[in-house]
């Protein structure tokens, strides 16, 4: 079998067995922790001050380039997720680990 999606991939780092481990090409530029720094850092603390968590997620992190846009996009979420509405936070909670499962994405 060919894989067709051979032009998305980077060469990285070599794995443990010496052969080359693809790195997924992306468009968006990721800002990780280390090279936070201003705007995006205080960003990145805000979310993981309101968190608990000290791993910011990558969904986070492609929004580094913008930290304007970033922490809106914070504070946004903080409002629709973790304000009393029609649910209450412990059933926002777990529709959204429902939906993480569904996706197979950690939570």
């Amino acid at each position: 079998m060919v894989d067709t999606n051979a032009d998305d991939h980077q060469k990285d780092s070599s794995g443990a067995d010496g052969a080359p481990v693809a790195k997924p090409a992306t468009k968006i530029r990721i800002t990780e922790d280390a090279e936070a720094t201003g705007e995006t850092a205080a960003a990145y603390d805000f979310w993981r001050a309101g968190s608990g968590r000290q791993q910011v997620p990558g969904i986070i992190k492609c929004f580094g380039a913008r930290p304007d846009f970033l922490r809106r996009i914070l504070e946004l979420g903080n409002t629709i997720h973790f304000s009393e509405g029609h649910l209450s936070r412990r059933q926002k909670e777990m529709i959204a680990s429902y939906v993480s499962y569904l996706n197979r994405c950690p939570y």
